[in-house]
């Protein structure tokens, strides 16, 4: 049996940043709703129209949405996952449309693993550093984007 869009939001959500606390909880699902909705770009031909699986699952995106990385299992994916209360709340703010403030039109977040935030990512320089949250660095689309 598939899994609708709001269970696959709130594995998603747990999965990429359950230890994030609410507000980074809710910044993970701004950036995949602001993928799954936007008008331009890669992110617009891959959601075709507002398709959260699409988005979710698109190679490379979400580690959580892949059983293996680099050939090696990943035991934190997203059939894994047994989300919880919060996590559906959350799943549900963001498909009714909210969004967190402080993310704005962002389409990437990484956790750097040290203190600092590169200035762009990704490498090909689609997305500009934004703002810090918890671990997640941010990420707002550039120019160069709108042709990827």
């Amino acid at each position: 049996m598939a899994f609708s869009d709001r269970e696959l939001l709130a594995r998603i959500i747990q999965c990429e940043a359950g230890g994030e606390g609410d507000n980074g909880m809710k910044a993970v699902a701004s950036v995949t709703m602001n993928r799954v909705n936007s008008t331009e770009g890669e992110y617009a031909r891959v959601s075709q129209g507002g398709n959260v699986r699409n988005i979710i699952f698109q190679p490379g995106q979400y580690d959580c949405a892949s059983e293996t990385i680099r050939n090696q299992y990943n035991a934190q994916n997203i059939y894994n996952m047994t989300p919880t209360e919060i996590h559906y709340y959350i799943a549900d703010w963001a498909l009714a449309g909210q969004r967190l403030n402080e993310i704005g039109n962002c389409l990437w977040y990484l956790n750097p693993f040290k203190p600092d935030c590169s200035a762009t990512f990704p490498s090909n320089g689609s997305g500009t550093f934004h703002t810090r949250l918890g671990k997640h660095c941010f990420y707002r689309p550039t120019a160069t984007y709108r042709n990827t």
